[in-house]
């Protein structure tokens, strides 16, 4: 599923600028670059107000471009007829206003507290751009909000700051963690099967043969992950999807 099935409604440029600045957020976010400076949501809120506007007013710009007061650029959405979505109208543009606030007023006066207020920012700002995308995808391709959510996870990877990507590898950052864990985390951060010898490489164990007979099979064994001998993939199952957001996030 690429971006001209999900958006296809929309004109290439909005829509690459929408994906640019969704994509920004992810990496950044994965990355650990949690400052609001870093972690952008402002040009992914002006593409979203400019995509609305246009198809509230029946002329979609070429380019987006920043209202001068979000705030009331986006309450005069409300305006348009009942005839346009709710979503569109009311709280896609709610949702707007919501994360450009953190995004423009949440960089300073930080005082105090256990945990990094900026992560915890960052992770509203994640999610938040999340229900945004698939909210366009569910208007714009006529699709409900199960299958819309599937889309986006579908374009992106699940973000573990754990997991970093460098090149074609993929590495778990901690060298306490387990071999089945490790394989745990990197089967999570991927969206579908993975090929054996790629977590081989990944896992950066020394002998695929004990990796299989030791992790691959006892996981399989566990119905942490399916793993197809024959073809030689794993594919997390629901089961291995809960031990790491119950246990290893």
């Amino acid at each position: 599923m690429d971006s001209t099935e999900i958006l296809g409604q929309l004109p290439v440029s909005l829509r690459d600028e929408l994906l640019q600045a969704f994509n920004n957020i992810t990496t950044h976010f994965r990355e650990g670059r949690w400052e609001p400076s870093e972690l952008n949501s402002g040009k992914l809120c002006e593409v979203i107000y400019s995509i609305l506007n246009g198809y509230v007013s029946g002329t979609f710009p070429r380019k987006s471009s920043k209202p001068a007061n979000m705030l009331d650029a986006c309450q005069a959405l409300s305006g348009a007829t009942s005839s346009f979505p709710r979503s569109v109208r009311i709280q896609i543009p709610r949702m707007l206003v919501a994360l450009y606030e953190i995004r423009n007023n949440r960089g300073v006066g930080h005082v105090g507290g256990d945990v990094d207020p900026n992560h915890m920012d960052a992770a509203v700002v994640l999610y938040c751009s999340k229900w945004l995308l698939a909210e366009l995808i569910r208007v714009f391709h006529n699709t409900d909000v199960t299958t819309a959510t599937r889309m986006v996870e579908n374009i992106i990877e699940k973000e573990i700051p754990s997991v970093w990507r460098v090149n074609d590898k993929k590495r778990v950052l901690s060298n306490k963690r387990t071999m089945k864990d490790k394989t745990l985390l990197l089967l999570y951060s991927e969206n579908g099967s993975v090929n054996e010898v790629d977590l081989v490489s990944w896992v950066e164990h020394t002998n695929t043969a004990v990796y299989r007979r030791d992790v691959l099979a006892g996981g399989h064994k566990a119905k942490l992950w399916e793993y197809d001998r024959k073809l030689k993939t794993i594919t997390l199952s629901p089961l291995g999807i809960d031990y790491v957001e119950g246990k290893l996030l």
